[in-house]
């Protein structure tokens, strides 16, 4: 194998690994969102398909499945920090619905100790 091709194999293996999901909204204000019963209700409601969504939380379902069975690796350290703050505030505050969504996600329950380890790091 020549050096351009052991190259151009390196770079496409790199690109695979370090994909991450798109970082438009990680500037969101996650604790307005947290601290107004209403608007929390509505992102629920769009995760569990039960009612409208915004972009931003249309993004953030497309993407609940991936992120729970890798653990947040396609996640830049915003989305990281969101989603364990977010996961925290809805188990302990809005525990019927962390165990709907708990649910959806992960029916069988096969990713629930190690998402539970990510939940609990920094």
């Amino acid at each position: 194998m020549g050096f351009i091709n052991l190259l151009c194999m390196f770079v496409i293996v790199n690109v695979a690994f370090c994909e991450t999901y798109n970082t438009k909204y990680d500037q969101i204000d996650v604790d307005s969102i947290l601290a107004s019963k209403r608007v929390l209700t509505n992102y629920i409601k769009c995760i569990l398909d039960e009612g409208p969504c915004t972009p931003d939380g249309r993004e953030f379902r497309k993407h609940i499945p991936e992120a729970i069975t890798t653990n947040c690796a396609k996640c830049s350290d915003s989305q990281k920090r969101i989603i364990r703050k977010t996961s925290r505030f809805i188990e302990r505050e809005r525990p019927q619905d962390w165990n709907r969504i708990s649910r959806k996600f992960d029916p069988q329950q096969k990713f629930t100790a190690s998402f539970r380890k990510f939940l609990n790091e920094n």
